[in-house]
């Protein structure tokens, strides 16, 4: 039996941690290369910042790899989303503000429409976004945009399972609201 074959299974992202055979910076390197896009991903999505999401996810996996010991006992991705998100809290906090930029591109495996109907829904997503809170923007991103159920972002954000619901809930009711009057403004603004 090879290293590989006494590998462990994949959790439900796709992600295998390999433990047997393996040095901790080899099984690191693994985790890093399957998990970097999805991770870019969420961070562009909590900031809206390309460079900012890259400097974000290079720390999370900094602070990861600091601590693959114990991240790898249980579900190291969860680990690094959550990191990462706690990292652009504290990056929001030491700012105290939001500045959003036109945003360039979606990480890679984003569907392609044409660009401009891409960057205006982009944008729109964006500054809609920025109107939630802190709290509401994690959960929303992470539940919404970035598929977790409820019970893995309750358990990334450490949170209760009834937060995660009544947060979303919230979260998703002022998004409608938003992004139904930017709908409004655009029919008028048309019809003049």
């Amino acid at each position: 039996m090879t290293a590989a074959d006494a590998a462990d299974p994949p959790d439900d992202a796709g992600f295998r941690v390999v433990r047997v055979g393996t040095s901790y910076e080899e099984e690191f390197t693994a985790f890093m290369r399957d998990a970097a896009p999805a991770l870019a991903r969420t961070a562009w999505l909590l900031c809206g910042d390309e460079h900012l999401a890259d400097e974000l996810v290079q720390q999370a996996l900094t602070r990861t790899f600091l601590s693959w010991r114990k991240a790898r006992e249980r579900d190291p991705l969860a680990y690094a989303r959550r990191t990462l998100a706690n990292l652009r809290i504290d990056h929001w906090r030491r700012r105290r503000r939001e500045v959003l930029t036109e945003p360039t591109a979606l990480p890679e495996g984003a569907e392609r429409r044409s660009a401009a109907e891409h960057h205006a829904e982009r944008d729109q997503l964006v500054r809609a976004l920025a109107t939630l809170s802190t709290r509401q923007r994690r959960i929303v991103v992470l539940r919404h945009l970035v598929g977790l159920t409820e019970r893995e972002v309750a358990r990334d954000l450490g949170v209760s399972l009834g937060t995660v619901k009544s947060t979303a809930s919230r979260g998703l009711a002022q998004l409608r609201s938003v992004l139904g009057a930017a709908d409004d403004g655009s029919d008028q603004g048309g019809a003049r």
